[in-house]
């Protein structure tokens, strides 16, 4: 059975839903961070919502849902389709309220959250090649057993619990003067806008998606939900295709911009968290950083700013894959393919002009077969740790004035 469909939450269901999520849900910190506030110029007051059980705030609404289930609903159980967080929430509170959680993911779905979600109690069904193939299939589970089905973000129990948040963020910072919110299908910038426009309309709302996926964007300009085609993102747990009809009912009055954020500003601004903050944050998570880093948010700097890191489910060697990519777009990883002499002490000469230019190898292939037909040359694919972009250029002009030609441009920058 489907939740009914509602195009309001008011403020008194949020409150409610606090009172019913009171200890249950981790009342996450909410605390400054010199770091990210010297590199921004803003003051950055960082709400860690990764710190939740399952590492997401995906708990809050989760857990809402559930508990306002019938007793005949909480008997037959509940379903829902997702690869990620949501799933990760609804089986772990599903857990611990007694009630059962099926879960269907696409095949593709990460090992990892497929082996905790079975963890947790939850029946996981996995179908389909695709999120759509996956909740088509949920959506008939749900008719043919009886179960009710718990969307991702556009069921009203699930945003009134999301905004939730927004009290704990009064509390901690009640002279926040903006909030960056990363939007997916938009069930955590409606929930957290409707009591923020209530509490404290002055208080700007921003909403920030991946350039790859933008659907509320999309949604707000047609004024109703509009199905997109999604490229890959780095944050793939906003990698929504159609915003939510209640989601953008709700936000889209209240949200002051929306603001749309690359790959290799997503891959920055993960680099910085792990860096400065110390803490492992998933593509999403990052979104609200990474619109300070591309600089899209120059109005902010020396305001009270909010950022939500609202998540940390990433696998590790993904997220060191992500790293790699954020320390190229910073210009600390540094790749080029160079022509040499296929002579005795070529690459003792390449080594050489290297270490004087304070560069460290830590990756050289030296190619003869596909060289050209010049047999006296052969390539050689090199990759360096630099400083910044402005070392790339000191090591370019180097090999330069020494004859060594570079023949490929380098990766230094992810592709756009």
């Amino acid at each position: 059975m489907k939740a009914p469909h509602d195009c309001t939450v008011s403020l008194s269901e949020i409150v409610a839903a606090r009172l019913r999520l009171n200890g249950a849900i981790t009342r996450t910190p909410c605390v400054e961070s010199a770091a990210l506030s010297e590199l921004t110029g803003a003051r950055i007051f960082c709400k860690q919502e990764y710190l939740q059980r399952t590492g997401s705030f995906k708990e809050r609404g989760a857990r809402n849902a559930l508990a306002l289930l019938t007793p005949e609903q909480a008997a037959h159980g509940v379903i829902a389709a997702s690869a990620g967080n949501h799933a990760l929430g609804l089986s772990w509170h599903g857990r611990a309220l007694g009630i059962p959680v099926t879960v269907v993911m696409p095949r593709f779905a990460p090992l990892v959250k497929l082996a905790r979600c079975r963890q947790f109690g939850a029946t996981v069904v996995l179908h389909g090649d695709t999120f759509d193939e996956a909740r088509s299939e949920a959506t008939r589970l749900a008719e043919e057993k009886k179960l009710t089905y718990v969307h991702p973000f556009d069921d009203p129990r699930v945003i009134a619990g999301q905004g939730t948040l927004a009290f704990e963020i009064l509390e901690q910072v009640p002279d926040a003067e903006a909030i960056i919110v990363p939007v997916g299908g938009g069930g955590l910038l409606a929930g957290v806008a409707t009591v923020l426009q209530a509490l404290k309309p002055d208080l700007q709302i921003i909403g920030v998606e991946p350039a790859n996926a933008a659907c509320f964007a999309a949604g707000m300009a047609k004024g109703e939900p509009t199905r997109i085609s999604t490229k890959y993102t780095l944050a793939d747990g906003l990698a929504v295709a159609e915003v939510g009809k209640n989601t953008l009912a709700i936000a889209s009055p209240l949200v002051h911009r929306m603001v749309m954020v690359g790959e290799e500003e997503l891959a920055l601004a993960m680099l910085r968290l792990a860096e400065m903050d110390k803490c492992v944050i998933e593509g999403a998570g990052a979104a609200g950083l990474a619109a300070f880093l591309g600089g899209h948010l120059p109005d902010l700097v020396g305001r009270r700013v909010v950022v939500l890191l609202t998540g940390g489910n990433i696998d590790p060697l993904a997220h060191s894959r992500v790293i790699e990519r954020g320390l190229a777009a910073d210009g600390r990883i540094y790749r080029f393919d160079v022509l040499l002499s296929d002579r005795p002490g070529g690459l003792a000469h390449l080594s050489a002009l290297l270490a004087t230019a304070g560069a460290n190898v830590t990756e050289i292939v030296h190619n003869r077969t596909f060289s050209g037909p010049d047999l006296s040359r052969v390539h050689v694919l090199c990759t360096i740790e630099t400083r910044d972009r402005e070392h790339i250029a000191e090591v370019q002009q180097r090999l330069a004035e020494n004859g060594v030609e570079i023949v490929a441009p380098g990766h230094s920058m992810l592709p756009r």
